[in-house]
């Protein structure tokens, strides 16, 4: 991989790996997304319709709670595939693996595990 001096920037070839990294990461996260919105749009009744009164209000509260977690969780997976996209933008800009604040190479192992990373750990630790 390339080093991570000030100035230089991955490859062609290693961008188009990352590329395929993320890619792959974006697929997955809208398969996702769309399993949590298809639970968030169920109408929660399950077959419940003869239950007693008294759980009714129980099983209400329980379908809301559960609407507003699946609900946070699509905006969080929303803006996950949003951040992996971005990183997309920055490989066609040839830019993908620069860190923002430091302008060195962000460390590939880093963007292996977190390919939206857009700073290093370096530059992470400067913020706590």
């Amino acid at each position: 991989m390339a080093d991570t001096t000030k100035g230089q920037r991955y490859s062609d070839a290693e961008l188009e790996d990352f590329r395929v990294i993320i890619q792959e990461k974006i697929d997955k996260a809208q398969r996702d997304l769309d399993l949590i919105k298809s639970a968030y749009l169920n109408d929660g009744t399950n077959g419940t319709d003869d239950t007693s009164p008294q759980f009714k209000s129980f099983e209400e509260g329980s379908a809301t709670m559960s609407k507003e977690a699946n609900s946070a969780l699509a905006i969080r997976q929303e803006k996950f595939i949003r951040d992996l996209r971005n990183a997309i933008t920055r490989i066609n800009n040839k830019t993908y693996g620069i860190c923002r604040v430091t302008g060195k190479l962000i460390n590939p192992e880093r963007l292996k595990l977190v390919p939206h990373a857009t700073l290093s750990i370096e530059a992470k630790n400067m913020q706590s």
